[in-house]
């Protein structure tokens, strides 16, 4: 189904490297631009928590430095998510998806919290792990077929393994879709809902487009 995202939009060739948008893509990098200008301009809410079995309660205190780190490393995760929604080239869509995890890592590395850290400490292990088979499954197809151009391997005429596409999948799930999601639950306890909601969101992202990618080719 080399047509399964609709027909091209938009090409823009560097060589061997390719960009393109299709309605499908297009759709998922609108969502993360905008998604990416509401983190540029929101404020976060302050976190309140609830003592439990009383009325206590506290407020949780987040530094200015702090909080404009965790910007900084949400605005990266946009635009890494809008960079693998139009990449044309596997091997750039790979690096696209480490750079989520990596940035997953930082929007909560500033929290001075032991729970969070641990957790991120966690889920920065996963996608450390989960870099092997995705590189590995480019690596695979790259040495099968000679491309790694999206169009050119939709086009047909390339015998893509399944077990490579089955590398790029595990890949993908590995930055922070289930199973592997339980590593990066704990790390929602860390306050400030538009940074914290960029995990989930670039996740989701680069989770459909490899799904449109493995369907593709």
């Amino acid at each position: 189904m080399p047509d399964i995202g609709g027909a091209d939009l938009f090409v823009l060739a560097f060589g061997d490297i390719l960009h393109y948008f299709t309605p499908y893509t297009a759709t998922l990098f609108l969502l993360a631009l905008l998604f990416t200008g509401l983190v540029i301009v929101a404020r976060p809410e302050g976190q309140v928590d609830i003592a439990f079995g009383g009325d206590a309660y506290y407020a949780k205190q987040t530094t200015v430095p702090e909080m404009r780190f965790r910007r900084f490393m949400a605005i990266a995760c946009g635009l890494a998510s809008m960079g693998a929604m139009a990449s044309g080239d596997l091997f750039n869509f790979t690096l696209f998806v480490s750079l989520v995890g990596i940035t997953n890592v930082g929007i909560v590395a500033a929290v001075k919290s032991r729970h969070v850290l641990n957790a991120a400490y966690e889920y920065g292990i996963v996608a450390m792990v989960a870099t092997l088979p995705l590189f590995g499954g480019a690596a695979l197809i790259l040495g099968t077929t000679g491309t790694l151009s999206i169009p050119a391997l939709a086009a047909g005429g390339y015998a893509v393994p399944l077990v490579a596409k089955i590398l790029l999948g595990l890949g993908v799930i590995g930055e922070g879709m289930a199973p592997f999601y339980a590593a990066k639950a704990e790390m929602f306890r860390a306050p400030g809902a538009p940074y914290v909601i960029m995990c989930s969101l670039s996740s989701l992202l680069i989770f459909l487009r490899v799904v449109e990618i493995v369907i593709t080719i």
